[in-house]
């Protein structure tokens, strides 16, 4: 792993975080078709590329946390006054306890995952082939919605889908965005409501394994023999990508509709499931 490497898979993390493209899924190609570049061996199971994409994904874990500080500073707010008071009738109380909700259902679906998911990033041709189905929900989900007029706002309800869906999206492939907003809008929420939560929803999760992953799996021994200036420069790359990345999506999505990236995945999950079962 070379500084190259990291600059090039922080800027597509920093895009396919919060673009519903799968960002482990583009990282699982951009570090395959990097290898196939150096000649080097596909299939190579490093610790040092999982904690990379773990660092990567703290970059984008910086981006929402500053362009959300507002929202956060409100939340966490509302939760002490709820608590303190008794009074759980403030919206953003609401929104707290459904991003606590919905990271519980998270954690539930996306733990047994764990290791089917870790066994992914380096298949990458299966990886492409749940890319594919990430194209199919989104072009449903936008399906569906042109048939709700009645947009509603975040309920305990939709907090639980959304929260299973990001689970599910711990497999490389399936987009965690994506999921999140699509479930969002088969809920009958709006897409900028569905996106601004699906984002906020993000952070506990990203924050929780950024720490208990490193603490757990990896060996400290083994960390700092890590090319840590490549892996800083990434998640640097990241971290700016990501927040642009969240600022301009969130205007498009307010015009503009999902389809597009349904179409990107549908091409993209084709196209790299082939080419890697041709090169494996």
């Amino acid at each position: 792993m070379d500084l190259i490497q990291t600059i090039i898979m922080g800027i597509v993390q920093g895009l396919s975080e919060f673009l519903p493209i799968s960002s482990s899924a583009h990282l699982v190609f951009s570090s395959n078709f990097y290898k196939i570049f150096k000649g080097i061996e596909i299939v190579q199971n490093s610790n040092q590329e999982v904690f990379l994409d773990i660092m990567l994904h703290l970059g984008t874990l910086i981006a929402v946390l500053i362009y959300f500080r507002k929202e956060i500073f409100e939340i966490a707010r509302a939760l002490f006054i709820g608590i303190k008071t008794k009074d759980y009738s403030s919206k953003d109380f609401k929104l707290g306890i459904y991003i606590v909700l919905g990271t519980f259902l998270t954690i539930c679906v996306a733990f047994p995952l764990s290791d089917i998911a870790e066994k992914l990033v380096f298949r990458p041709d299966i990886v492409g082939v749940i890319l594919f189905f990430t194209g199919v929900i989104l072009l449903s989900s936008e399906f569906w919605a042109k048939k709700i007029s009645d947009k509603k706002e975040i309920s305990l309800k939709t907090a639980i889908i959304m929260g299973i869906a990001q689970g599910i999206a711990a497999l490389p492939g399936f987009s965690r965005s994506g999921l999140t907003i699509a479930s969002g809008l088969f809920s009958g929420i709006d897409r900028t409501n569905a996106a601004r939560y699906s984002f906020l929803l993000s952070i506990p999760i990203i924050l929780g394994a950024s720490m208990v992953y490193p603490l757990v799996k990896i060996d400290l021994a083994e960390v700092v023999t890590y090319n840590w200036t490549a892996i800083i420069a990434g998640t640097i790359v990241s971290a700016i990508v990501g927040y642009l990345c969240i600022k301009y999506f969130l205007k498009f999505v307010s015009k503009f509709s999902l389809a597009v990236f349904g179409y990107y995945c549908l091409i993209i999950g084709l196209v790299t499931a082939v080419f890697f079962t041709i090169y494996s």
